[in-house]
């Protein structure tokens, strides 16, 4: 049996109390476990260039020996792919607000993508090419959002997918050296680009550092299997 422990501080504000419980909400439902999580939801910033205005929602959960850090981006930041059209038909930080994002399909570049249901995604499955991303963001001043609205930290544990909702956990194990992460799929990629038409064809796009545990953040991609993780 698998427990979880949440923990919500006090200094969170009584006008953050909805936002609080969707938050908690959304943890329970989207974070898949594996062994003790403990959820921690606060009110307030993270360091480095995450530093983020007063009322920003942070939760910290635990999958086995990893950490993840979920913040809220200002809806100001800039997007991880700006390419990203539109996301339910609605422009893609409108889209974020409403909180329409999950599985809705999106538009890239003129081409629209359907992401598969939470159901589907239950017990997904596959073999590929990862590569990984964000070396652009480590040294930039401002933050990036990703397709669901999170601050994306190239230095944590995340990753973008075209197809599974967003958020769900996955497990990605490099099959070249056997080293495996659980990452949180929490934005859209990888697509085809000008100068390497073929990187779309690639089946996860992952974060630093993701990539550096995985040991291919120097050679760049890396053959993987991929699997949900969930309770149960």
């Amino acid at each position: 049996m698998e427990y979880i422990w949440a923990r919500v501080e006090t200094r969170v504000a009584f006008t953050w109390r909805n936002s609080v419980r969707k938050i908690l909400a959304l943890c329970l439902l989207s974070f898949t476990l594996s062994g003790c999580v403990v959820v921690d939801l606060v009110k307030g910033t993270v360091g480095g260039i995450y530093d983020l205005t007063a009322g920003t929602v942070t939760a910290v959960y635990h999958i086995g020996k990893f950490t993840y850090t979920v913040v809220k981006a200002p809806i100001e930041w800039s997007l991880t792919n700006d390419d990203l059209e539109t996301i339910d038909g609605l422009p893609v930080k409108e889209a974020i607000r409403l909180g329409r994002v999950k599985n809705s399909p999106y538009t890239v570049k003129g081409k629209k993508y359907y992401p598969m249901s939470v159901a589907a995604a239950h017990n997904y499955k596959a073999i590929g090419t990862a590569s990984w991303y964000g070396n652009e963001t480590l040294n930039q001043k401002d933050g990036h959002m990703t397709a669901n609205g999170e601050a994306f930290n190239p230095n944590g544990l995340s990753a973008a997918h075209k197809h599974l909702p967003l958020p769900t956990n996955v497990r990605v194990t490099n099959l070249e050296n056997g080293r495996s992460v659980v990452v949180r799929v929490n934005d859209r990629g990888p697509f085809p680009s000008v100068h390497n038409p073929a990187s779309g064809r690639r089946v996860i796009d992952l974060s630093y550092g993701a990539a550096k545990k995985l040991g291919f953040h120097k050679k760049g991609t890396a053959r993987v299997k991929i699997e949900t993780v969930h309770a149960g």
